[in-house]
């Protein structure tokens, strides 16, 4: 029970990590409040999380003169968003910015609106979820990938601002999880993709991602990547930036 009684507030609870580290987060005594654009899908989750307490506020990331006062947040997790899965040629400058919309600015504004409170109270802990491709881009996802570059400048910066306030920043960087991603990834004309890739069919299960991310954050960690043997890119981009350029080249 390392968050008993703290408030843990999920964005893209309704399914996928979100809705796993929800779970996650109720069997270690956190109120959640759980948010997506899916009220009836968020129910659905709160009904499967333990304990009580827990709060349904759906709303729309993508507008954040709408977002919902909710009161003192200990834990906001950032798991709301879009991936993609189409070739920069093809897509339409439309799709580009509802992505970077919703995967970025819808990030950056719920943070803003949390932030003034953990700063008064000295105390707080942000959890953005990004992914292996915010450090190494692959083809189909370039704006998608780019989005979650801008998350890792921001977060980065913020946690540098922030430290001698109390206000903690975790960096949640999956790779391959076995989730709905790709077929809600968003093709060149806004349209989800409607399948999954075949990475992701025998991949990290959701529940196990989930543990990991609640154990990063009760330890206090700066950033943790999650996955298989692709999490190796990432310090292999570090090192050898030529040899992974040349792997995740479309054949």
């Amino acid at each position: 029970m390392r968050f008993r009684d703290k408030v843990v507030w999920v964005t893209g609870a309704s399914s996928g990590i979100g809705e796993a580290v929800s779970v996650a987060f109720s069997r270690e005594g956190a109120k959640l409040i759980l948010s997506s654009r899916n009220g009836a899908e968020l129910e659905r989750v709160r009904r499967a999380c333990a304990g009580d307490g827990h709060r349904v506020v759906p709303f729309d990331l993508t507008r954040s003169d709408s977002f919902p006062a909710v009161g003192d947040v200990d834990v906001l997790v950032h798991s709301g968003g879009v991936s993609q899965r189409a070739l920069a040629v093809d897509t339409d400058l439309a799709t580009d910015r509802a992505i970077m919309e919703l995967d970025f600015f819808g990030t950056v504004a719920l943070t803003k609106a949390v932030l003034p409170s953990m700063l008064a109270r000295k105390s707080g802990h942000i959890v953005p979820i990004s992914s292996v491709v915010g450090y190494v881009g692959t083809p189909l996802r370039s704006t998608y990938s780019a989005a979650k570059h801008a998350l890792h400048g921001f977060f980065d910066s913020l946690r540098a601002e922030v430290a001698k306030d109390g206000v903690v920043i975790t960096i949640i960087c999956p790779g391959y999880i076995r989730t709905n991603v790709s077929r809600n990834a968003l093709t060149g004309n806004g349209t989800p993709l409607g399948t999954m890739d075949p990475t992701h069919e025998d991949a990290m299960l959701p529940e196990e991602c989930a543990r990991r991310i609640v154990d990063a954050v009760a330890k206090r960690k700066q950033e943790v990547v999650i996955g298989g043997k692709e999490r190796f890119a990432v310090p292999l981009k570090r090192f050898f930036p030529r040899i992974v350029a040349r792997m995740v080249r479309m054949k």
